[in-house]
């Protein structure tokens, strides 16, 4: 049940100038497009299939998904997981149509997304790098499809604050999260599984691998950190954090050192990943992220870095992407880096979507300014115990006069953060002020 006559001729009717030209600097892409007579600065003419409809090639497909990743997800999903459904869903044509008569809604676009879907998870679950506003169209505009599609993916993973394999999360995606389990997705898991084993990143065509399969194969080959870098073995710093955030990096001393000693490179440092390719924080790195937030941000409020960092040893283990339900190295929820942005006033970095809270700076950012509201609520300076307790656990949940176990692991948390030889703001004993 068609309702929109939305039709696109060229790329650049269906992308942002920035998206068309994070194509073009996709080397399969490029040569893609080259070969076929395309032009740096023309317009860029869709694919067509024998029936007359536009589709995205699996070159075009993979780099969509890939930049979407790097963009809104990083270190958080397979591309090939996007691609895969993709081509099951709609064999990749961004006009693709289904009216779903159970929800009474059409599914649309790449990854055939319902309306109501992506306003819920722009509404509630913060995933609002693309608004709607009524405006069903920009679903079948490629990035924002696959942007909506993945942020339904990452629900899905940790469905009822439990982590989800694979198999269900994509028999979900189809089928709905009560009837995941149920043999009736059992065979569009199964086809699915078929479908991924066969793109392109992980089958070489004719003996000729492109640039894509190569960064495959390594990152499947698990190269160690002096191998040649391909972009998909690692996440960088610089992806998720800004120019000027970045210079503040290699600007402190212990951190160049680091880095240079590791064979960083401005412009592309990688985040040290444990065995299982989640990217963490060093320690060393952590403290400078917290010196540098807290001295252009926070110089005249009662925090120490090592409090900072202590209670990101407790929350996040210093993961980038958190632990459980809490996004981030600092553990603050979306709702309520919002809420200090939007009515307290802290705005040194705009919050846009859940996924922020992923991008260190930010996390750190809004995990001391919660800090500083918890410190000076009810216009008086609260006990250090209740700050820490509080952070942990929720103001409700406070106990001063019992210290549980994750406050006992804060204390222990200082003793990695109390050299303060270098630091003046860490003098003194293990309080807040």
């Amino acid at each position: 049940m068609a309702r929109m006559a939305v039709s696109f001729k060229y790329w650049n009717e269906c992308v942002d100038p920035v998206d068309l030209q994070a194509m073009w600097n996709v080397p399969d892409v490029s040569a893609e497009w080259e070969d076929a007579g395309e032009t740096r600065g023309q317009k860029v003419h869709l694919s067509r299939d024998p029936d007359g409809q536009v589709y995205l090639t699996q070159t075009e497909m993979k780099a969509v998904a890939e930049i979407t990743i790097r963009r809104h997800f990083p270190a958080q999903m397979d591309s090939d997981t996007i691609c895969a459904i993709a081509e099951l869903e709609s064999d990749r044509q961004p006009l693709a149509q289904h009216y779903d008569k159970k929800a009474k809604d059409t599914h649309l676009g790449i990854m055939q997304i319902l309306p109501q879907t992506a306003d819920w998870l722009a509404s509630e679950k913060g995933y609002g790098a693309y608004q709607l506003n009524g405006n069903e169209s920009l679903l079948f505009r490629p990035f924002a499809n696959v942007y909506f599609g993945a942020a339904y993916l990452k629900w899905l993973a940790s469905f009822d604050q439990k982590e989800r394999s694979e198999e269900f999360i994509v028999r979900a995606y189809k089928v709905g999260t009560k009837k995941a389990t149920h043999k009736s997705s059992l065979k569009y898991w199964q086809r699915y599984l078929s479908v991924k084993e066969s793109l392109p990143s992980r089958k070489s065509f004719e003996g000729r691998r492109s640039v894509a399969e190569v960064s495959a194969s390594l990152a499947l080959a698990k190269q160690t950190a002096s191998s040649q870098n391909t972009g998909s073995m690692y996440t960088y710093w610089d992806s998720i954090a800004s120019p000027e955030d970045m210079l503040d990096m290699w600007n402190h001393p212990e951190v160049s050192k680091e880095w240079s000693k590791t064979g960083e490179k401005q412009g592309k440092v990688r985040f040290s990943q444990d065995d299982k390719k989640r990217p963490y924080l060093s320690r060393l790195e952590l403290k400078a992220l917290a010196e540098i937030i807290l001295i252009k941000h926070f110089s005249t409020k009662p925090l120490k870095v090592s409090v900072v960092c202590a209670l990101a040893e407790v929350i996040s283990m210093r993961f980038l992407n958190g632990i459980g339900p809490r996004p981030g190295i600092m553990g603050i929820d979306y709702s309520t880096a919002v809420w200090l942005y939007r009515e307290m006033g802290f705005r040194a970095y705009r919050i846009n979507s859940v996924d922020d809270l992923s991008k260190p700076f930010m996390s750190m950012y809004f995990g001391a300014a919660y800090l500083v509201w918890l410190v000076e609520c009810e216009v008086r300076l609260q006990p250090p115990q209740y700050v820490i307790q509080a952070y942990i656990l929720g103001p409700k949940n406070v106990n001063v006069q019992e210290t549980g176990p994750q406050y006992l692991k804060f204390e222990e948390a200082l003793g990695y953060y109390e050299d303060t030889k270098r630091n003046p703001r860490d003098q003194g004993s293990c309080t807040i002020m």
